[in-house]
């Protein structure tokens, strides 16, 4: 049977012409720098919309569609106060371990230009070597994980192992693929975030809030 025999329905799209803004007067000329390196002369108007934001430190959600440029939007102001601030630390939380390891992947290239001197990042999960997670928790600015990891290992023992100094330093948490947190699965992870605002408060600091999805049908009243 052809292929096309099991087409019931065929419709085109219209593309959307993206809009761009110059980068923000705020964003560090290093990272300007790397942008340009890398063919980026200009931000999409979200994504500069979001970093402006961010600098003014409320917690966000950014939903946008798929290959619109999510990862730069959130990871712009994380690396920006990492640059500024190298004892800052960012936790990336994502609802699978494949995902983590895919968007680690993602933002290797920032480590390699900037330096793991002054960048480092890790996915620390079930699969995470020992010696691993030990550097990860030493060293890393940035932490990919997800809920279970961060109910499992990081609160329980959020007063020994190095996790008491990236709780006291903690800037940022970056919530990607916000919606899949719904139903009985969301009201945990939830909980879980109600006790990482808890252990935040005991070390006195209070990360700002990154969260992103592509499909959030009504983000405005989610508000």
């Amino acid at each position: 049977m052809n292929i096309r025999d099991l087409i019931i329905y065929n419709k085109t799209i219209p593309k959307r012409e993206a809009k761009y803004l110059d980068f923000p007067s705020t964003l560090s000329a290093e990272l300007c720098g790397y942008l340009s390196q890398k063919g980026i002369t200009k931000l999409y108007c979200h994504q500069a919309e979001m970093f402006e934001k961010a600098m003014q430190g409320p917690n966000i959600v950014i939903t946008t569609s798929t290959a619109s440029g999510k990862t730069l939007s959130f990871l712009l102001p994380v690396l920006q106060e990492i640059l500024l601030n190298p004892l800052a630390r960012a936790i990336f939380i994502y609802p699978t371990k494949a995902l983590a390891s895919d968007q680690y992947r993602a933002i290797l290239p920032y480590l390699e230009y900037f330096g793991e001197n002054r960048i480092s990042a890790g996915v620390y999960d079930g699969d995470t070597t020992v010696n691993e997670r030990s550097r990860i928790r030493k060293s890393a600015n940035i932490i990919l994980t997800n809920p279970e990891m961060l109910n499992g290992a990081f609160l329980p023992n959020h007063s020994k192992f190095g996790f008491d100094f990236i709780l006291s330093n903690l800037k940022y948490v970056v919530i990607d693929e916000l919606h899949t947190y719904r139903g009985a699965f969301g009201s945990h992870v939830a909980n879980v975030f109600r006790r990482l605002g808890r252990v935040c408060r005991y070390y006195n600091s209070s990360p700002q809030y990154l969260c992103s999805s592509a499909t959030i049908a009504n983000p405005v009243e989610l508000t």
